[in-house]
C-alpha cells in the first residue's frame, strides 16, 4: 500500500497527483468517481465509459436497421413501464 498526500483548496478542490492519474488512466477533463464504502473508506475509480465515444461498439449490432420512430416507441414503452413499476 502507498499513501500519496494532496491538499484541499479553499474552494474544496483537490489536485490528483500525476502518479494517481497515471494509475487510473485518466487525464485532463476526464471524470473520476468517488465511491463511499459502508466501512468509511473512499475509493477513486475511473469510469468504465468516460464519454460517449468510448461506448462505440459496446452494445453490439442489430441484424437489421430500425427506424427512429420505432426506437422512440420502444423508449416510450420503457419509460411507461418504469413509471408503472415505481408506483406499485
Amino acid at each position: 500500500m502507498k499513501e500519496i498526500v494532496s491538499n484541499i483548496t479553499s474552494k474544496g478542490q483537490i489536485t490528483i497527483p500525476v502518479e494517481v492519474r497515471k494509475y487510473l488512466g485518466v487525464g485532463t477533463r476526464d471524470k473520476i468517481i468517488f465511491v463511499l464504502e459502508d466501512d468509511g473508506t473512499v475509493r477513486l475509480v475511473a469510469p468504465r465509459y468516460p464519454n460517449i465515444a468510448s461506448l462505440k461498439g459496446e452494445a453490439g449490432s442489430l441484424k437489421q436497421p430500425i427506424s427512429w420512430q420505432y426506437m422512440r416507441d420502444i423508449a416510450r414503452e420503457d419509460r411507461l413501464k418504469a413509471k408503472y413499476d415505481n408506483h406499485e
